[in-house]
């Protein structure tokens, strides 16, 4: 049946008694408006080529009318005319990943070599923030609004993580550029909110402060991790996640393996001779493949409470677990070594990082000038 199709003729289809039934506009060829047993109208445009016949939906009605379906259909044939099928269209538009199958591929591809302890934080941070924003999109739709979108509400109550959000999907983004999926990365160049750099240096008057409360902690677990931690300027997931199949006490080498790196490659770090006391005498009441054991067997996740019982003990309310590395760093300076050697014991990849510390050495780098002074009295 073939009749000239307006939106009068649209309002006045009455469903079919089984299937459906479609009415061809006498105008258009192959455009045509369908209707189906359970009422639902929907406009359609069969044609052919390539030698087959094919069929795509226009939309449905009430949101198209008879007036934009044939505008549509119009554009929908001129593609044709040009040899470009609008079904394939849409099926390639229908199968283009979402980001939902880009954090799918960021989390078995990428994120095995992190930490386990960045594994577990990159993985909250798609679940809590990306997924639920932007997670049915599909990639290549994600643009710079979304970014900004996604940063000012985490900015609300937490900016620097804000920035780190942002920056994990920089890098998921980055890799969809690598598989050819996008051309841009829209998440380049956002505006960070200000970072303040917190570096707290530990004086020698407050390590002989937390030394002494280490001997009275009751958790006594924490206390040797927190020696550890002092000692050699590791991270604190590289201490607890340690094997002591890592470790040669002969030698006094500790190698980490790039799965426990935040560089992501291995570390070798010379032990000095009290850490080495300490893991001894670990070693002795040891049963597990862990250094610091949690009852079932895993390491343990952290030493919050004992930490806190630190704090409170010696006054020093402001300290962060992470400030024992930068005074590890410190204290180095200060006794003359040089920041490649320090960077080697950090495990820095890159030299700029520990250039941080530079402003460090204007102590040492003074009694060395003070040497000429010296000489010429």
């Amino acid at each position: 049946m073939k009749r000239k199709i307006t939106q009068t003729l649209v309002n006045g289809l009455t469903p079919p008694e089984r299937g459906n039934k479609i009415t061809y506009d006498t105008e258009v060829r192959g455009f045509g408006v369908r209707i189906t047993k359970a009422g639902t109208i929907s406009f359609v445009l069969n044609y052919y080529l390539k030698g087959r016949e094919r069929r795509i939906t226009i939309g449905q009605a009430p949101e198209f009318t008879a007036t934009s379906a044939r505008k549509k259909t119009l554009k929908l044939r001129a593609k044709i005319t040009e040899g470009i099928d609008p079904l394939d269209e849409k099926l390639n538009e229908r199968n283009k990943p979402t980001v939902t199958e880009l954090y799918n591929d960021y989390k078995s591809l990428h994120l095995p070599k992190l930490t386990d302890r960045s594994q577990k934080d990159q993985i909250s941070m798609w679940q809590k923030y990306l997924l639920p924003e932007i997670g049915k999109k599909k990639v290549e739709d994600v643009n710079e609004a979304d970014i900004q979108k996604i940063h000012r509400f985490i900015s609300r109550h937490a900016p620097i993580r804000a920035n780190r959000v942002i920056e994990v999907l920089r890098k998921a983004l980055n890799l969809a550029i690598k598989w050819k999926w996008i051309k841009d990365n829209p998440a380049v160049g956002f505006d960070k909110n200000k970072e303040f750099e917190k570096e707290r240096f530990l004086s020698e008057e407050e390590l002989t402060k937390i030394a002494d409360a280490l001997n009275n902690m009751p958790n006594r677990q924490a206390a040797d991790a927190i020696r550890l931690l002092i000692l050699t300027g590791a991270r604190r997931g590289e201490v607890l996640n340690a094997e002591w199949s890592h470790i040669d006490l002969q030698k006094g080498i500790w190698i980490k393996p790039h799965t426990h790196t935040k560089a992501g490659r291995e570390h070798r770090v010379v032990l000095s001779v009290e850490a080495c006391e300490i893991l001894k005498e670990m070693k002795l009441n040891s049963t597990s493949n862990y250094l610091f054991p949690s009852s079932k067997g895993t390491p343990i996740m952290d030493f919050k409470r004992s930490w806190a019982w630190l704090k409170e003990e010696t006054g020093l309310h402001d300290v962060r677990i992470h400030d024992l590395r930068h005074t590890f760093a410190s204290i180095l300076i200060s006794h003359g070594v040089g920041l490649p050697v320090i960077g080697r014991l950090l495990g820095h990849s890159q030299y700029q990082t520990t250039m941080r510390y530079a402003k460090l050495m204007d102590e040492p780098l003074r009694e060395a000038t003070g040497i000429i002074s010296r000489v010429l009295r």
